[in-house]
């Protein structure tokens, strides 16, 4: 209700013609503040923040922390020792109580633990590189920066904003019910939601994202008699585990297919013996002979749906073609906690269009909508079924997730600049009712 109200309003809004006096402030004010934005940069990438490193996040939340509380937000620190990661920042700026109440969401952790090699920030250029420099501590300084520009253009002062910045982005805790939980009471209080993740890029040109594909892991394990391969296929010996999990990834490679939907097969195990050596069934050992039946396997893969909807009806399908076992065999399947899906709607694609009159007025080209097969899961999902969002406001570069990943550095302003004025023109429109 709320998503369709925010769609309604937002075209209902009339066209701001060009940058106001306190737009323009702002542009000024992220152009003058790029030097400074840059050494926020270099300083939190040099600091190692890997999902399982828990000082690093918090050593990360207490920079953030001194950028947020001079900028006038109420700053608590949350942590998740039941969840097994660090905890979450989340601060809070009170307005008016007027204008459209807003979600900034971000992540502190990276992919890159204590033990990887890369570990420092290096500027070539206009590229920088770095661990999580694009995703995603590149999209942090533009939230700040973007913040820092309506404090001093005067907008800041009426925005009702409510940031949280996640530590376990990478490697959600568990369970899922508390290590979101914050997230989502922030997404059901907002109007709409901008995520500070990495900027798309096409053919040279920036892409508004509106949407998100969920994922989800499962693990096949099948079981067999063993014994001597003279035997296999008869009433006695069976088929073994392995036909089995054969006969299974190769329906789901079969009969799965579907608009927006992959569901990939990363990792198979079988033999007399098979079993995963890390609790994520990431890597594993299997044991047995050419002339023995396999008594055990097991396969691990991951969907990935536009929307929650698809995603359970694929898991229904994946079920029904796991029980259909051949002779001697047994089989189950297991689905692990996951990202939801973030599916398009009329609430985002409206806020897309707003941030597209902020560029016509900044003088920039209009920004496409990006196809969903090309975004990853991400933590705005967690928020989409209560309210409106953006994907991708942060900075764009490339290599996200593997040694050398970079950023641009001209990409900074422009973001900052897009996110400043988006928000002071959010802050200025008048609240979304409360649904009955």
């Amino acid at each position: 209700m709320k998503a369709l109200l925010l769609a309604a309003l937002l075209a209902a809004s009339p066209a701001i013609a060009a940058l106001t006096a306190p737009e323009a402030k702002m542009a000024a004010a992220v152009d003058a503040s790029q030097q400074r934005d840059v050494a926020l940069l270099e300083k939190l990438v040099n600091q190692n923040s890997g999902t399982r490193n828990l000082e690093g996040v918090k050593a990360v939340a207490d920079m953030m922390r001194a950028e947020l509380e001079p900028l006038g937000f109420t700053v608590r620190w949350v942590p998740m020792q039941q969840t097994g990661r660090a905890g979450h920042l989340i601060a809070d700026h009170k307005g008016s109580g007027r204008g459209r109440k807003m979600l900034l969401i971000g992540h502190m952790d990276t992919v890159f633990e204590k033990d990887s090699p890369f570990q420092r920030f290096v500027r070539k250029g206009n590229v920088v590189e770095g661990p999580g420099v694009n995703d995603m501590k590149g999209g942090l300084v533009v939230m700040v920066s973007a913040l820092r520009a309506m404090r001093e253009a005067g907008t800041l002062g009426a925005a009702d904003i409510r940031i949280v910045l996640t530590g376990d982005e990478e490697s959600v805790g568990s369970p899922q019910t508390i290590a979101r939980a914050d997230l989502i009471e922030a997404g059901k209080w907002a109007d709409a939601a901008l995520e500070f993740e990495s900027l798309s890029r096409e053919d040279g040109r920036d892409i508004g994202s509106i949407a998100r594909r969920g994922s989800i892991t499962w693990v096949v394990t099948a079981t067999g008699k063993t014994g001597h391969s003279s035997g296999v296929f008869g009433d006695e010996a069976g088929f073994g585990a392995n036909y089995e999990l054969v006969r299974i990834v190769d329906a789901f490679r079969r009969d799965l297919r579907e608009p927006n939907l992959t569901y990939n097969l990363g990792l198979l195990l079988g033999g007399v013996t098979a079993e995963p050596t890390t609790p994520e069934t990431i890597a594993g050992s299997a044991s047995g002979k050419a002339n023995i039946i396999a008594a055990k396997a097991i396969a691990t893969g991951d969907i990935r749906a536009l929307s929650n909807e698809q995603a359970e009806r694929v898991e229904a399908k994946m079920r029904a073609i796991v029980a259909q076992h051949l002779p001697g065999t047994d089989a189950r399947i297991e689905f692990k906690e996951g990202y939801p899906a973030m599916a398009p709607t009329a609430g985002s694609r409206a806020l897309l269009g707003m941030l597209n009159g902020v560029n016509r007025d900044l003088g920039l080209p209009e920004m496409a909508e990006l196809d969903p097969m090309k975004r990853g899961a991400g933590d705005i999902a967690f928020v989409a079924p209560y309210t409106s969002g953006l994907v991708g406001t942060g900075v764009s570069g490339a290599g996200s997730h593997a040694a050398g990943e970079t950023a641009e550095l001209d990409s900074f302003p422009r973001q900052a600049k897009r996110a400043a004025i988006l928000m002071t023109r959010l802050s200025g429109m008048r609240a979304v009712p409360a649904a009955r």
